[in-house]
């Protein structure tokens, strides 16, 4: 088989390597890799060092947002060869809560994550997986089901929003999503979905950011946050420290604020927590973390993408990289929404 490898820290290292044929200790389900969606974390990967390869190796291979098609799966597998499929990311450790298969909510962060921590990933011609950690799509989905990972974790967001909000009486109307990249994008069709009056913000004021968010029936902004009204759910994708407490000047009371971004910058910056913590009491806002998805959140990321526009989900891949260049989609360009690696061209 082919495989998409890196030594994390050393981009000039990636390349694509033969391989033995995944063996069957990996998991009973054998699958053809078709797609490998990239995102920030494989550029971190590669550029400044953050993954972590197998025990004794000092490559990784890459891909944690993947799709593939079964080649063979055993009787009572509760897969069938053709079954259009992707792999679970995270693999729990021996802690309460991963033992309740919560392994998104580890307790002591033992996991391991394919492409990512200490297991290579999705990025192969061929990869096997334990039914356990596969997910079975809609054929109709075709493509667009390299959209399931990203998806997971809105998908967990949104249900964290809704088990918060129902502590008490609780009746949002208003969204504001901030960021408009493939997470932001898919975080506002599932407020969508919902029927949720929907607002986007991003730094783009031309490309195919605003037009996607159009077409979702939201509304698309660039203007600064203070100046877009106030709004009973935000789901901030940028992790962008400052833009975080700008949302937080912007919620009507009992609000529910989710935080799904990472940045890597450090700039500091000074605020009033205080008053912060004023407004958070007496408003009872709910501020939280959000971060990778269980097994029943690709479930519902599944049947997100099944009822989502078949033609607006094709619109976020706005780049496709045949394998052997693989290492392209690794420079972003402005136009970027959501950039795939063809596993078969």
């Amino acid at each position: 088989m082919r495989a998409l490898t890196v030594v994390p820290g050393s981009p000039a290292t990636a390349t694509v390597e033969e391989r033995p044929d995944p063996p069957e200790r990996e998991g009973s389900v054998l699958v053809d890799g078709l797609l490998m969606g990239v995102c920030g974390t494989d550029v971190e990967i590669a550029t400044a060092g953050y993954g972590i390869p197998p025990a004794g190796a000092a490559q990784l291979v890459l891909g944690h947002e993947s799709l593939g098609r079964v080649r063979s799966a055993p009787d009572g597998s509760g897969f069938a060869a053709g079954d259009l499929v992707a792999g679970v990311v995270r693999r729990p450790d021996g802690c309460a809560a991963c033992a309740q298969d919560q392994w998104d909510m580890c307790l002591d962060g033992g996991y391991v994550e394919r492409g990512i921590k200490g297991a290579d990933g999705y990025g192969a011609t061929s990869w096997r997986a334990d039914p356990r950690f596969l997910v079975r799509l809609d054929p109709a989905l075709g493509d667009n089901g390299v959209l399931l990972e990203p998806t997971s974790v809105v998908a967990k967001a949104w249900e964290q929003i809704e088990r918060i909000g129902a502590r008490a009486y609780w009746d949002p109307r208003t969204v504001l999503v901030t960021g408009a990249g493939p997470i932001g994008l898919l975080a506002a069709m599932l407020a969508r979905q919902r029927g949720l009056d929907t607002t986007v913000v991003d730094l783009a004021t031309d490309g195919p950011k605003p037009e996607l968010v159009r077409a979702l029936g939201a509304t698309y902004s660039s203007a600064k946050v203070s100046e877009l009204g106030r709004f009973d759910v935000i789901v901030e994708c940028t992790g962008v420290g400052a833009l975080v407490f700008d949302c937080l000047d912007q919620t009507t009371p009992n609000a529910v604020v989710a935080l799904t971004g990472i940045s890597a910058a450090r700039a500091s910056m000074q605020t009033s927590f205080s008053e912060l913590n004023k407004e958070l009491v007496l408003a009872n806002e709910v501020v939280f973390g959000s971060v990778n998805a269980g097994r029943r959140h690709y479930a519902l990321a599944a049947e997100a993408l099944a009822k989502g526009d078949p033609a607006w989900l094709t619109r976020l891949v706005t780049r496709r990289v045949p394998m052997a260049h693989w290492a392209d989609a690794l420079q972003r360009t402005t136009d970027d929404v959501k950039v795939v690696v063809d596993l078969q061209a």
